[in-house]
């Protein structure tokens, strides 16, 4: 082991191996058994993580309330310009697909800026990481309001998602900074998954007042408010900061630009794609074939080092493979919630102002799932919990399965309480298997499994998004065509109910050609919407069949790995 890998190993560990204890001792017993080289024994040694200095109970809200600002702050950023699309569109005189753009701007860099600022705050301090980070969105958000041109929101829109980056750690690491060693990994954890999953719904329920009051600029404005009262408790609470190591690179520096435009180019295309849709556009093709060449000199570039950016024969272990596997497939289910049920309900005609109860409830579950997962996870429960949520998904997405045109979100309160909860559960003990993985290869493999969860969570959330868009989208067009084969003006039904829709009109159509052509055109319209809803009921019954396909290769794991004990006359235990 070289000194530059010993002291990344260090510094690392100084970071991570107090926010997990129950894994510091297999840790500590694998770097004993380790030899040192000549080198290594030459070399300074770093200094010991400072011990764990209990904080009061007002200190420790503090902290939690810290953390959970800061990724409040983070979360909303990006939600903003994602809820309401359609009503920032307007005001800046963009189209839909243009106002998409300024979604892809933000992600483009975001979706693999972490992997670096991980390595980023070792080398140069917590503390100045946390400074620097917060005094950078801060000025971004301030630079909103200079805003006059959509070729400007677009760079400006991609300098944000370059300052938001280093605000999901920084909240993460607060709400843990305060808690004891033993408490990290439940509560600890939940919290701040939990403070990650509210700004979503939160977004819903102030976004209708904010845009009342000043259109898009209200939201430019709530969101610089909310990150100058972040940069006060960052400079107020400060972060205990270990010693520094210089762990950075000019080959790792080379390596990453690969990887982010790898990333980056696989969020652009998987958000803007379903628009363009994926065969008429010639050049998302290019994107694709750019991002799996970036991606392709990133391994090669991996592969033939020493100390590693990222450990790529690891990644594509049986283990690995098999969490990212889990937590792909939970965020293509937990796609029913943001891309399925809240898109249903738009399409129905609601808007913000009536979807507020359903956000209420969206984040009732959200806070509720991460209570009871902190209570109920230990460790040995991992795989029972997976199967709980993967079961209310299940039933949830078979009850939206159910929706008619007439549906309303009063209808969805509970299924999707269940789906938001459900998604509360899973994601704590993935995450917890995942950092056990890594601590026992030793804390350097931190960042791999980084890239794991960010690639699972990022880029499997703009996948599950854009197939479930795709999905729904042809779906209503084999429902449509069903549909209007089946209509012709012969029929009794069909000429009444034009003669229904046409006599709206009368008041201000006298001429019963145009009465007849506007009563065809809202018949067309409410075909389509008809067509749309049996395309969402299909999606959300195919969610619900993959929850539970899902569930049952999750018991036939759980069934082999316990083979032994359940079924001891077949498989008998094996003894040294």
């Amino acid at each position: 082991m070289s000194p530059r890998e010993a002291a990344i190993r260090e510094e690392d560990a100084t970071v991570i191996r107090p926010a997990f204890d129950r894994h510091a001792k297999l840790t500590e017993a694998a770097h004993q058994q380790e030899t040192p080289s000549a080198q290594e024994s030459a070399a300074p040694a770093p200094a010991a993580p400072a011990a764990f200095v209990p904080k009061s109970p007002a200190m420790m809200i503090a902290y939690v309330l810290a953390g959970t600002m800061v990724a409040l702050t983070q979360g909303l950023g990006m939600s903003f310009i994602s809820i309401n699309l359609q009503q920032i569109a307007g005001p800046m005189g963009l189209t839909q697909v243009e106002a998409t753009w300024l979604m892809a701007a933000y992600l483009f860099p975001n979706a693999s800026l972490t992997l670096l600022l991980f390595k980023v705050r070792a080398q140069y301090g917590l503390r100045k990481f946390a400074e620097v980070a917060i005094v950078a969105y801060v000025l971004v958000c301030l630079a909103h309001f200079w805003v006059d041109s959509y070729e400007s929101a677009l760079v400006l829109r991609f300098f944000a998602g370059v300052a938001a980056a280093p605000m999901t750690s920084l909240g993460f690491l607060y709400i843990l900074e305060s808690m004891p060693p033993a408490k990290k990994m439940n509560i600890g954890l939940c919290i701040a998954l939990t403070a990650l999953a509210i700004p979503t719904p939160v977004t819903g329920l102030i976004s209708p007042s904010l845009m009342d009051i000043g259109d898009y600029h209200a939201l430019y404005l709530i969101e610089i408010g909310l990150a100058m009262i972040s940069l006060g408790l960052v400079y107020l609470l400060p972060l205990g900061s270990p010693p520094r190591a210089k762990v950075i690179s000019s080959l790792d520096i080379v390596s990453y630009i690969f990887l982010a435009i790898a990333l980056g180019c696989f969020a652009v295309a998987l958000t803007v794609g379903r628009l363009y849709w994926w065969t008429e556009a010639v050049w998302l093709a290019w994107i694709f074939i750019g991002g799996i060449a970036a991606a392709a000199v990133h391994a090669m570039i991996e592969l033939n080092r020493k100390n590693h950016l990222i450990d790529i024969r690891w990644l594509t272990s049986r283990e690995i493979l098999h969490l990212a596997g889990a937590l792909m497939v939970s965020r293509l289910v937990l796609s029913e919630q943001t891309s399925g049920a809240v898109n249903f309900l738009r399409n129905a005609g609601m808007l913000n102002e009536q979807l507020a109860g359903l956000y209420w409830v969206i984040l009732a579950g959200a806070i509720v799932s991460g209570v009871v997962c902190a209570v109920v996870m230990k460790p040995g429960r991992e795989s029972t919990i997976h199967a709980i949520s993967l079961l209310l998904v299940a039933i949830g997405s078979y009850m939206d399965s159910q929706s008619t045109v007439l549906t309303r979100p009063e209808q969805m309160y509970f299924s999707q309480f269940m789906v938001s909860f459900a998604g509360g559960l899973f994601l704590p003990p993935a995450l917890t298997m995942g950092l056990g993985a890594a601590l026992k290869r030793g804390p350097s493999y931190m960042l791999s499994f980084i890239v794991v969860f960010l690639a699972t969570q990022k880029i499997g959330g703009y996948l599950g998004s854009a197939l479930y868009g795709t999905f729904v989208q042809w779906r209503e067009q084999f429902h449509s065509f069903r549909l209007v084969s089946r209509l012709t003006s012969t029929d009794p039904l069909v000429a009444a109910r034009l003669k229904q829709l046409g006599g709206a009109y009368g008041k201000v159509l006298t001429d019963p050609n145009q009465q007849t052509a506007q009563a065809t055109s809202l018949f067309a319209k409410q075909v389509q919407q008809q067509a749309y809803a049996l395309a969402y009921n299909d999606s959300f019954l195919f969610t619900s069949w993959l929850s539970l396909a899902a569930l049952a290769i999750l018991l036939l794991h759980v069934g082999w790995r316990n083979r032994q004990r359940l079924f001891p006359n077949i498989y008998p235990m094996q003894t040294a």
